[in-house]
């Protein structure tokens, strides 16, 4: 059953932010595939809830701004995120990170914003969004903040978003995009309908020569208690020749991250991951932008 002491469908963001600083007890609810399993589930039981589902005009679609900026709504659907024109043409491998979440049902239900605001480790667009450096915008009746990714997370499960603020854009601009290729790798114990044992997001920049890493970015899910981008292993390889970083990346990406044991994986078969994820990223990144390999 879902014990839900009261739902109040907002009629604009705006008025959502009213609600939610006229009721402490309330919080943000949208696609709800992820807060209606905690209210069943008892985490969240009485709950007060503020819906955003129904604000297209103000919270859905993807655009690209005239300076290049990808600008996505947070109630996008996961599947309406794949198969923008938009993500196609510029951050494609977000894009596939969301392909793989749930099945088909799940990926026209739950939305790209609320995978944000759950703030778990293993949320599948968590590590391409960290990787492409993505900035979310948030508003309250207090005003607008804008949070980069990277100073997001709180903790396992947490942000720093306040319960009152509603996030309302989430955006990755130009430079963060522009000439990279990338990889996302999700491993889990099946194809679908399965949370991330481990993700990895690789993103590549090669020179002239297709050769040689100019730039790159190497993010993970599941890996510490939140995201993380492995900047020391990104520093090592860059200007490196492709191959020879290939060689590198996996034991590089395993001394900087910090995964733990728990009924899914241990410890050791994480860190295995690690490595492994992060050389076959780098290889199928830098093969779509066009290096020999």
């Amino acid at each position: 059953m879902y014990d839900i002491e009261s739902l109040y469908e907002a009629t604009s963001v705006e008025d959502a932010c009213r609600a939610l600083a006229e009721d402490p007890q309330a919080i943000v609810i949208a696609g709800g595939t992820d807060v209606l399993v905690k209210v069943r589930g008892g985490k969240l039981a009485g709950a007060h809830l503020v819906s955003i589902h129904n604000l297209h005009d103000e919270l859905d679609g993807v655009t690209l701004a005239d300076d290049g900026t990808v600008e996505i709504g947070p109630i996008t659907w996961f599947h309406h995120v794949t198969t923008s024109p938009v993500i196609q043409a510029t951050v494609p491998t977000l894009g596939e990170a969301c392909d793989t979440p749930g099945g088909p049902q799940l990926r026209v239900s739950g939305t790209i914003g609320g995978n944000v605001c759950n703030a778990a480790t293993s949320a599948d667009s968590a590590s391409t969004l960290f990787a492409y450096g993505a900035l979310l915008d948030v508003v309250s009746t207090r005003g607008k903040r804008t949070i980069p990714i990277e100073e997001w997370y709180a903790g396992p499960g947490r942000s720093y978003r306040e319960r009152d603020e509603v996030l309302v854009k989430i955006r990755i601009p130009r430079d963060h995009y522009e000439g990279f290729t990338g990889h996302y790798f999700k491993y889990g114990k099946r194809r679908a309908l399965e949370i991330a044992t481990m993700g990895c997001c690789c993103l590549v920049k090669l020179g002239a020569d297709k050769s040689t890493i100019d730039d790159i970015r190497l993010a993970f899910g599941v890996a510490a208690p939140t995201p993380m981008r492995a900047t020391g292993a990104e520093d090592a390889v860059r200007g490196l020749p492709v191959a020879e970083a290939v060689e590198k990346i996996g034991e590089l990406a395993q001394a900087e991250t910090h995964p733990r044991d728990s009924w899914r994986a241990s410890k050791d078969f994480r860190l295995q991951l690690i490595g492994e994820m992060s050389r076959r990223s780098l290889i199928e990144a830098a093969r779509k932008g066009g290096a020999d390999i």
